[in-house]
């Protein structure tokens, strides 16, 4: 069995409208710090539902600035998922502070939001300072509760959301609570990479309810200098401008703020896309005891599809030898080398460790054709099936 071309687990789509867009950009007289960034922060903030959005250069500097606008110290602790991209635990490093982590739910592959409140309740009040939950695979983590227990023991609260715009979870009063509308979290990021809902090329976002926050983000992402003249301590001149706090270039061109607002267009029929792929490998896999899926809920946005199986790096081989490149997600962050060295090790989180043992994502974007996933499923079928008998 064969398919013509190789089939990824994730890739871009861009359209002749995207291509048009970025050429207007192109001519148009600014490639940066232009009115195409406040256009496509306007448009994002209205699709999660949230106050304000600062467009950023990638999802890793929205996670620096997120934690500069919390006035991360260093030695102060903060909690986050193991089950993540390794940023979202550098981010706290970055401004010397401590990472801790606490062990995944093993259905969904979120953060464990008992075993938060576990690690809360073995330490001293204030030992801790804030959480970073992932939406991880575009499955969103229950935002009002992280929340009630962030309150409860004082802490901040990023969602880190890069896997997830477009995605949602229902309320304990039953109303659909967007990812990253700043309802609950003090703070959410997303990431524009290729492989994600919106492709940039590079680029990110942060959304926030929070005035404060959102103008400290504006200093920060542009060297902490300020052109407002509310805001400056003197005037020499149309020319003049201060440098205020110590930031960082974390800018996203026009160019792909153009792109952005192109893609953000196509968003919610890509979302459409991914749940019918999905609910297609949930079938398929329905009568496949040896092939566990990830829970699902509705609002999932389905970034990824993730499974688990007993022989997943049999399975993996078996896929990239019919040119299917399927990906694992994650490598536990506290595996890392760099975190063994800060005296993690492996042992110290059981589910995730277990979870990495076997997890798999298969091909998942819009542009994925029924044949394709045809292919796929008939592959992992014939693996599955073949290691049975």
């Amino acid at each position: 069995m064969s398919f013509p071309h190789p089939i990824p687990y994730g890739r871009q789509q861009i359209t002749a409208a995207d291509i048009a867009a970025v050429t207007e950009a192109l001519q148009a007289d600014y490639l940066t710090q232009g009115p195409k960034v406040a256009e496509f922060e306007q448009k994002f903030a209205e699709y999660v539902g949230a106050q304000y959005a600062v467009a950023v250069s990638n999802g890793t500097a929205a996670l620096h600035l997120c934690t500069l606008a919390l006035h991360v110290q260093p030695g102060q602790r903060v909690i986050t998922t193991p089950i993540t991209f390794v940023a979202s635990a550098n981010c706290v490093r970055y401004c010397g502070g401590e990472v801790h982590f606490a062990d995944i739910d093993p259905d969904t592959a979120l953060i464990d939001l008992h075993a938060v409140r576990r690690l809360l309740e073995t330490h001293p009040a204030g030992y801790f300072h804030g959480l970073i939950p992932v939406d991880f695979g575009g499955l969103a983590v229950d935002m009002e509760a992280a929340r009630q227990l962030c309150d409860e023991f004082g802490l901040w609260l990023i969602e880190d959301s890069c896997h997830a715009p477009g995605g949602s979870f229902m309320d304990s009063a039953g109303r659909e609570q967007r990812c990253g509308s700043g309802q609950f979290a003090d703070l959410a990021i997303f990431s524009f990479h290729p492989v994600k809902h919106i492709a940039t090329g590079e680029g990110g976002m942060i959304t926030t309810n929070r005035a404060d926050l959102y103008q400290a983000l504006l200093l920060l992402r542009t060297h902490g200098i300020s052109r407002d003249p509310d805001l400056l301590e003197r005037h020499d001149g149309g020319w003049y401008m201060e440098m205020q706090e110590l930031g960082y270039n974390y800018r996203m061109p026009d160019i792909l703020c153009a792109l952005g607002i192109s893609q953000l267009t196509q968003a919610p029929a890509g979302l459409l896309r991914r749940r019918a792929l999905a609910a297609r490998y949930d079938a398929a896999f329905a009568g496949l005891p040896a092939v566990r899926p990830l829970a699902g809920a509705p609002g999932h946005a389905y970034h990824l599809y993730v499974v688990r199986v007993p022989d997943r790096k049999g399975l993996y081989d078996f896929l990239r030898s019919r040119q299917i490149f399927a990906q694992v997600h994650y490598i536990p962050v506290h595996t890392m080398p760099y975190y063994q060295n800060l005296g993690w090790k492996p042992g110290d989180f059981p589910q995730a460790e277990a979870y990495y043992a076997e997890c798999l994502s298969l091909p998942l974007f819009p542009g994925l054709t029924d044949a394709e996933q045809d292919y796929v499923l008939a592959s992992v079928r014939e693996f599955v099936t073949g290691n049975l008998a």
